[in-house]
């Protein structure tokens, strides 16, 4: 009896910390997108331009850059900067995964002009501005992994084929979630998509 009521309790406690952290992230501000086209999980959007804070790391693979690369991004915006100023945490995080490695970049607020951010105190980080771009993007769920991320991607790519739309082979992972987080996990494939016109 005394069993039950310790796995009941611990049941109900892992259940409110999933509820708060669940509301947090609807709280946190999601990079704005337009949504053109929409089929179940697949989408094309148009993206405005967006200020990232990005560092490149040597690794190609999810499982090497992840934490590495969060930890120096979320040091910047922790306050490690020269003005020692914190910086709201935005989703989604980026990862493009390329061959030569993966450069992973956080979105800043929107309320910020590149001028009016944080000259960051790593020399690994790069602010720039991305530009307005109309990508293809496909979502799943629960923890990503690189197996998953490269079934995703090839999935998305077959997706494209189909339709006939052409588009650059720039493949990022958006993760929308905290590691902590386990029930409404959101994660998606994204690729820039070359004089997309409409379908």
């Amino acid at each position: 009896m005394k069993i039950i009521i310790i796995t009941t309790i611990v049941i109900l406690i892992i259940f409110i910390i999933q509820s708060i952290t669940s509301i947090s992230v609807a709280r946190t501000e999601t990079q704005k997108y337009t949504v053109l086209l929409k089929e179940k999980d697949f989408e094309i959007r148009e993206y405005a331009p967006a200020i990232l804070a990005s560092v490149k790391m040597d690794k190609t693979t999810y499982r090497e850059t992840s934490s590495g690369g969060f930890r120096i991004l979320a040091s910047y915006i922790f306050g490690q900067n020269e003005a020692q100023q914190k910086i709201a945490m935005t989703s989604p995080v980026h990862m493009k995964m390329e061959d030569n490695g993966t450069t992973m970049s956080f979105v800043m607020p929107s309320k910020y002009d590149l001028e009016d951010l944080p000259i960051p105190s790593s020399d690994a980080i790069e602010m720039h501005e991305s530009p307005r771009v109309i990508t293809a993007s496909l979502k799943f769920g629960g923890y990503a992994n690189d197996r998953v991320i490269r079934e995703k991607m090839s999935e998305l790519q077959r997706i494209l084929k189909k339709k006939g739309i052409e588009h650059t082979g720039d493949f990022t992972f958006l993760g929308y979630n905290p590691p902590f987080q386990a029930i409404n996990r959101r994660n998606e494939v994204l690729v820039s998509l070359v004089n997309y016109s409409g379908n």
